[in-house]
């Protein structure tokens, strides 16, 4: 069934807009009359931006704009309407209404009219990868076969919202400390390029060589003043080199394995990387994906090339009949103790509630540790913006000073 946007005037005279189903621009307006608003102007939405982008591989996640956390709410609403008793087409009729963003609206109409000309649930959203992931698809696919599509969607949604939590709690953490470092920055730009020249040029008539922190200070805000917006250029020039280099192979190898060196950090972007495959695969296996393509779709979403190839490494070995602990720990990346939470799982034949037990034991990991280093970063921030203002303050006051010993 195609899919119409319009522009109408409701009972009120006010200009609205949306997006509506039907079987022709005729038949459009007269469902939209019906529900009292009058079309000013309608178009047929053949193909979506998504699924333009979805041409390009690179492309489509770039110019998605669909938010997780919005995906993460209809996947509640779906699960609470198929859960209810709904047929799948009218759940997706009934909430494709309630989703606020234009752009997602248009791709959950595309995908019933997917689903009403006969298409799986799974198949419908394949098209759109830069909103659905292949986690995603699979486990839908993978309910669809099973007839518990509404369990798979709950357990989807329980995933997409803890994810869309921890994230939430980690940028709200650093929010702050990164505040303050960029109002850091700009205020010393402000001092270096407008407030330390006007106090200088007092020094000029000084026959007395300025102390060296003053000399330092005066070319450091003379270098900013002149340079400033070369440095800007070659700032972004190297943000934009950095992000190429990332797209090649060997650049992406050499990133994510810098990355995981970082002291510090990099054992945090480790354990999130770790949790978000245990998480994953552990959702997979319970909804009755196999051990293989289950690996086969988690590489692919841990985030960092070696973990990656690490995965793919342990797949080769449970494809001939090692076990999974086992396999991971020959990949010298995995944390012992994820490790043999894994071995005891399988051992126990437990395997998918102890992923879940992995998961939830590294990301309550990775919490502590951010508030901890965030409680510790803002009293350095501060002290280090303290040395800086002190240090510029100093080095106006020690002329000021000669001065006053001349004048004696």
């Amino acid at each position: 069934m195609p899919v119409y946007e319009y522009t109408a005037l409701n009972v009120k005279g006010k200009t609205v807009s949306g997006i509506i189903d039907a079987e022709s621009s005729l038949a459009a307006k007269q469902k939209l009359r019906v529900s009292k608003i009058f079309p000013v102007a309608i178009k047929e939405t053949r193909e979506t931006s998504v699924q333009k982008s979805s041409r390009f591989t690179g492309l489509s996640r770039s110019l998605t704009r669909v938010k997780p956390a919005e995906v993460s709410l209809m996947t509640r609403q779906l699960a609470t309407l198929v859960g209810a008793g709904f047929p799948l087409v009218t759940a997706l009729d009934t909430m494709i209404p309630q989703i606020k963003s234009p752009g997602f609206k248009k791709v959950m109409a595309q995908i019933k009219d997917a689903v009403v000309g006969g298409k799986s649930f799974a198949v419908a959203l394949d098209p759109y990868p830069g909103v659905f992931s292949s986690l995603y698809v699979n486990m839908v696919r993978a309910g669809e076969s099973s007839g518990t599509l509404e369990i798979v969607l709950e357990r989807l949604a329980d995933i997409t919202e803890k994810q869309q939590a921890l994230s939430n709690r980690i940028k709200s953490a650093l929010a702050y400390p990164i505040l303050m470092a960029v109002i850091g920055v700009l205020v010393l730009f402000f001092l270096l390029t407008f407030i330390v020249p006007s106090i200088a040029s007092i020094f000029s008539d000084m026959d007395k060589a300025l102390p060296a922190p003053t000399r330092f200070l005066i070319g450091a805000s003379e270098f900013f003043q002149s340079f400033w917006w070369m440095i800007l250029i070659l700032l972004a020039g190297l943000l934009v080199m950095l992000h190429h280099f990332k797209k090649t192979p060997k650049g992406r190898q050499m990133w994510d394995k810098t990355m995981l060196n970082l002291p510090g950090f990099g054992i945090l972007i480790k354990k999130l990387a770790v949790a978000r495959f245990a998480r994953t695969l552990g959702s997979l296996l319970e909804n009755g994906v196999t051990m293989l393509a289950a690996l086969d779709i988690v590489q692919n979403i841990v985030g960092n090339a070696l973990l990656s190839d690490a995965i793919a490494k342990a797949a080769d070995d449970v494809g001939k009949g090692q076990g999974l602990g086992a396999s991971l720990a020959e990949t010298d990346i995995f944390p012992p103790l994820s490790i043999q939470m894994i071995q005891v799982g399988e051992q126990s034949g437990e395997l998918e509630p102890m992923l879940n037990k992995v998961a939830d034991v590294y990301e309550n990991e990775v919490e502590s540790t951010i508030m901890s280093l965030t409680s510790l970063l803002e009293p350095m921030m501060i002290l280090v913006m303290a040395v800086i203002v002190g240090f510029i303050v100093l080095s106006i006051c020690l002329p000021i000073f000669e001065m006053n010993e001349l004048v004696r």
